[in-house]
């Protein structure tokens, strides 16, 4: 009677904290639309994007010009800048030519307000630096899009597994529902002197095993809850029940799929290559000279704000860096191997992409078979059980046989729908790696 009270207790308790937290039914198509739009990874994806956009956007300035304003104001007796800043004001005199005027000018004041335009031209480095930026900004686009589908992939896996537990929980607890009442019959038939206590002894130590079993599964439901509550951003962590039930997703000719080089991150990888042969091709170009176009539009006044003289400048400068000491050299060899390391990186992703793909098909026909042969083996051991557990109650079964047919029944339940698991799983790999 005591060692009812016990179990009782025990089972109350992990009942209890399993369902302390706040408990909530939901669906995989529920829990993939929240992880969609609340998801932090996708929300860092983002802003990964914007950062590289905002880079390309910095590139306009290869076309766009560069427009500054300015105002200023002085006062000097230096002889050049009083001579010039009257000038500039157009207020100059036959008497300012005075050589002791000029030598030692009164004080001055002048004002300026200056417009500037810089206009480029033909800057090659800039279009290569410009087609760069361009090409990191859709690789980082595709990036997101491939956390987003390794998001979908993982929700598919994560809820599977809550599935799974689900599954291992509702087992123990009907393996320990069997276990007390073989404990019963067990207890019973020691008192009558059928049984040794060793055979009692080891019934006990089989009920304490289930239990401890069922514990683990729980808080394996728990642990999996608080995965999918964080995927969906969950302020709140809470018990979650998937409202699907765990069964065998079926997939037409499943085992003849190739890797699309148009998948997300293998474009993506393809076009960082591309920027890196832009980035290099722009080091290159800073060997040839750069053409730009300048003008300013100017305003003198010996008075704040005003404008009282005026006037412009255009022109247009040539330049060329003909050596400055091997760093162009050096930065052109350096972009280079960049260059050919990314080539070879994209051709080892294919490659690794490749195997995997071919992984992931022998999982799915190993599991294909195996569903097989666990689905046969959890009938015979249910029929085992059965036979064992009906002899045990008339006497004529050993413990240790009915124990062992009590293992096996749990082991090949948990298999079997572990199998099942893995062959969902091998499907939804295939799809994640065949996605285009």
């Amino acid at each position: 009677m005591k060692n009812l009270v016990l179990l009782f207790t025990f089972g109350m308790f992990f009942s209890l904290s399993l369902f302390s937290q706040e408990v909530k039914s939901i669906s995989k198509s529920e829990v993939l639309s929240k992880v969609l739009e609340e998801n932090y990874s996708l929300k860092i994806s983002e802003q990964e994007y914007l950062k590289a956009q905002a880079d390309y956007r910095q590139t306009n300035s290869v076309f766009l010009p560069n427009i500054t304003a300015s105002h200023s104001g002085i006062t000097t007796t230096n002889p050049l800048m009083a001579f010039g800043s009257k000038l500039n004001q157009g207020i100059l005199t036959a008497g300012d030519f005075n050589p002791d005027l000029l030598n030692n000018p009164d004080e001055v004041t002048s004002f300026a307000t200056i417009f500037q335009v810089q206009q480029p031209l033909i800057n090659l480095d800039g279009f290569y630096q410009r087609k760069a930026a361009k090409y990191k900004m859709n690789a980082v686009e595709l990036q997101a899009l491939r956390t987003k589908d390794y998001l979908t992939f993982e929700v598919e896996k994560s809820y599977m597994q809550l599935q799974l537990a689900y599954k291992a929980v509702d087992v123990f607890e009907k393996t320990y529902d069997l276990t007390i009442e073989n404990q019963k019959v067990a207890k019973n038939s020691y008192k009558q002197g059928y049984l040794q206590k060793a055979d009692l002894l080891s019934v006990d130590v089989r009920v304490n095993e289930v239990q401890n079993q069922l514990q683990a599964a729980k808080s394996n439901v728990e642990n999996t809850s608080d995965y999918l509550s964080f995927l969906m951003n969950e302020k709140e962590l809470m018990i979650l029940i998937p409202s699907d039930s765990l069964s065998i997703n079926t997939l037409a000719n499943p085992f003849n799929i190739m890797v699309s080089k148009n998948r997300a991150d293998i474009r993506a990888m393809q076009l960082s290559t591309e920027a890196y042969e832009a980035i290099y091709k722009s080091v290159k170009m800073a060997f040839l000279p750069s053409l730009n176009a300048f003008g300013s539009y100017e305003l003198y006044d010996k008075n704040i704000f005003q404008g009282s003289a005026n006037g412009y400048l255009v022109g247009a400068s040539l330049s060329w860096n003909l050596f400055d000491g091997y760093k162009n050299i050096g930065k052109s060899q350096k972009t280079k191997a960049q260059f050919d390391q990314s080539v070879l990186e994209y051709e080892q992703y294919i490659s690794q992409s490749k195997l995997d793909l071919n992984k992931a098909n022998r999982m799915l026909l190993d599991a294909d078979n195996k569903l097989k042969s666990t689905s046969l083996a959890l009938e015979q051991s249910k029929e085992s059980l059965r036979i064992r557990t009906n002899r045990f109650k008339e006497g004529l079964e050993k413990t240790t046989d009915l124990l062992l047919a009590e293992t096996q029944y749990a082991q090949k339940q948990l298999e079997y729908y572990k199998t099942i698991f893995e062959y969902n799983y091998a499907y939804q790999y295939l799809q994640f790696l065949t996605k285009e």
